[in-house]
């Protein structure tokens, strides 16, 4: 599935998207902008890459990103509920994960976790683990992942 798959059926379900990005930077975003007509679809991209932003942008809560961490499941649905409440959209995808180089025992370096909120469904997170591919091939994974998530989503719902 690719960028043009996915706005293209949005525009076809008439569909509004928000993207919240840590780990890839804003490369989901990005990859929607590079279609032709993705004005249609893409509302706003929040690229909340610290704590802080993941708080004053998404609302993320402090207590969450204390007891399960940035890189988190838990962090990855309050990432996607904040964007699709703050954006006023009809689905919204969340990234947040350990591109590396590095990592830890607990968190090593590939894992990335992913929210997909859509308007009246209970919100979906995954956990990913690419392994240590390198920085560039995690993140271009899970950009690649989160399209995918948005896609599938949009080929579910009936066209308006």
């Amino acid at each position: 599935m690719t960028a043009a798959d996915l706005v293209h059926g949005a525009i076809q379900a008439g569909v509004r998207i928000a993207c919240a990005e840590s780990c890839t930077g804003g490369m989901v975003a990005a990859a929607i902008t590079d279609v032709a007509g993705s004005s249609a679809v893409l509302d706003r991209g929040f690229v909340t890459y610290s704590n802080t932003a993941k708080t004053d942008m998404l609302g993320v809560l402090p207590a969450t990103l204390e007891q399960f961490g940035a890189v988190s499941p838990e962090a990855a649905l309050e990432m996607a509920e904040g964007a699709l409440h703050q954006a006023r959209v009809d689905m919204a995808v969340s990234v947040t994960g350990i591109a590396g180089p590095g990592g830890s025992e607990f968190k090593p370096e590939g894992r990335v976790c992913f929210g997909l909120a859509v308007t009246g469904k209970p919100t979906f997170v995954e956990t990913i683990e690419f392994g240590a591919l390198g920085r560039g091939e995690v993140r271009r994974a899970a950009c690649t992942h989160a399209l995918g998530l948005l896609t599938r989503a949009v080929c579910q719902l009936p066209e308006k």
